[in-house]
């Protein structure tokens, strides 16, 4: 049977599907638990799976007394009878952010060395627990984030300056719970699946420092409010630094793992998969570039690997807004669109992309699928796919298609996947 659109779509969504399903709490927490506490148990957490994982622990742990408070974002809240849930605001926090993270340090202090705290960490937690350092306000952090979610910063980069504008992210809480012991499991959504980036590592050392996060605004040409540039130039109270802390830290589901079973559907598909990087950076657009000439390469010179194929990545991309006036969109219907111009209509090539949490941006779809047809339908639709581009306005395109991915919250996180299927 050969590809048409109707069979190409099925299977693009099938594979993505795939891939957020393996990253699913429910299916994989209770396998990294640790031996049970002989003392008190406190659960802490942050990110958009948090109160999931929660759940998956009431579940798993039905038997243990523990008592705990989690945050996740708005709209990602699941039922929890023993662990508080508290809904917050992604991207940029909120009171309930800051009201969320005093209210963890609380829950974790006098604590001895025979008690546990379980911290259930995933991405977004960043801005999901936001308690400024001493001298700065709520307002401080969101105008710096703003910014760096303006820029085109990456999430290393983000965090590296989130970490220490706080009281609470690069190890922080950790150090409030000694001597307890502390056990995180993590969901992974950074390149790399670095533990200090993750929600900005609170529970892990922080090998960034202040100079690095004074650099990356310069570098990125940001002004932080008055109060911001004084305390990165004072550079008091470093965060812990390796060595410092003495904990666990246990990754439950990365993006490798969702990538993996993005390719087992494909070959299920009669696809040949091939993983191109689970942890992709750069510019959404030109990454469409990129993946445009490996398509055609498939295509037509059987080279990386002979169709029909499955090329998968997965990562974080950017967008880099600028100074002019934007439209909608996400960093996975920016690559979309990206490819799409670079593609030209190419026979043969379909693609999706999507945000494994349900969310591309600020949106309220995950991502799009595009085609063959895609740009003809554009302009049958009279609209400019390369204006629309250049205005940062892909949603908006795919939105008037028909195109876009809406499958609501899926409360897990293991950032981008993208798939193109090559006839």
């Amino acid at each position: 049977m050969g590809w048409n659109d109707a069979r190409a779509r099925v299977a693009l969504r099938a594979i993505f599907d795939a891939a957020v399903a393996a990253a699913d709490p429910r299916r994989v927490l209770g396998e990294h638990l640790p031996e049970k506490p002989a003392g008190r148990c406190v659960v802490v957490g942050a990110g958009k799976a948090a109160a999931v994982m929660a759940s998956a622990l009431e579940h798993a742990w039905a038997d243990v007394a523990f008592s705990g408070l989690v945050v996740t974002r708005y709209g990602h809240a699941v039922p929890t009878r023993r662990i508080e849930v508290i809904e917050a605001s992604h991207p940029v926090p909120d009171a309930n952010s800051e009201a969320a993270a005093r209210a963890m340090l609380e829950r974790v202090a006098g604590l001895g060395p025979d008690d546990l705290v379980l911290a259930l960490i995933s991405g977004g937690g960043s801005a999901l627990l936001a308690l400024p350092a001493a001298g700065l306000t709520l307002a401080d952090k969101q105008a710096v984030n703003r910014a760096l979610l303006a820029c085109g910063a990456n999430i290393s980069e983000m965090n590296a300056v989130r970490k220490h504008l706080s009281a609470i992210k690069g190890g922080r809480l950790a150090a409030a719970a000694a001597p307890a012991r502390v056990v995180t499991l993590a969901i992974s959504d950074v390149p790399g699946d670095d533990p200090a980036v993750i929600a900005s590592g609170p529970t892990v050392p922080d090998p960034t420092s202040f100079a690095e996060a004074r650099a990356v605004l310069a570098r990125h040409g940001i002004t932080p409010p008055a109060a911001v540039a004084a305390h990165l130039a004072a550079a008091r109270d470093e965060t812990p630094k390796p060595g410092s802390l003495h904990g666990t830290f246990r990754l439950i589901s990365t993006p490798a793992m969702a990538l993996a079973a993005a390719a087992a559907e494909a070959r299920r598909r009669r696809l040949a998969p091939l993983i191109l990087g689970d942890a992709l950076e750069g510019e959404s657009r030109e990454m469409g570039v990129v993946m445009a000439g490996i398509a055609r390469s498939v295509r037509r010179h059987h080279q990386p690997l002979a169709a029909p194929a499955a090329l998968l990545s997965g990562g974080e991309t950017t967008v880099t807004i600028g100074a002019g006036p934007a439209g909608r969109g996400g960093r996975n219907t920016e690559f979309l669109l990206g490819l799409a111009v670079a593609l030209g209509g190419e026979a043969g090539v379909w693609a999706i992309a999507g945000d494994t949490d349900g969310i591309d941006g600020t949106e309220d779809a995950a991502g799009a699928v595009i085609g063959p047809d895609s740009l003809a339908r554009a302009r049958a639709a009279g609209l400019d796919a390369r204006a629309m581009l250049d205005a940062h306005d892909s949603y908006g395109l795919f939105e008037a298609l028909g195109d876009l991915i809406r499958i609501g919250p899926t409360l897990t996180n293991v950032n981008d996947v993208r798939a193109i299927l090559v006839a």
